[in-house]
């Protein structure tokens, strides 16, 4: 995750802490979205609206952590 995040801030991913607000660096929308679509396309479909609460790595990774705990469902 921290480094999809990166690519997406053309940033290193030791350049930035996990309770860094994601959006100070640069996260926009649009980034944000590509990122979640990207995680979804593999697999993790994580809820925009619970990480668009707090912009952080910190609260994303729970947010990911949550969501892959559940079972699944069908």
């Amino acid at each position: 995750m921290r480094a999809d995040i990166a690519r997406a801030l053309r940033m290193a991913p030791d350049e930035f802490g996990d309770d860094e607000d994601l959006s100070d660096l640069g996260l926009d929308s649009l980034r944000a979205i590509d990122l979640v679509t990207r995680w979804g396309q593999a697999g993790l479909s994580l809820d925009f609206g619970a990480l668009a609460e707090k912009l952080t790595v910190e609260a994303w990774w729970a947010v990911a952590e949550r969501t892959m705990a559940r079972p699944a469902h069908g």
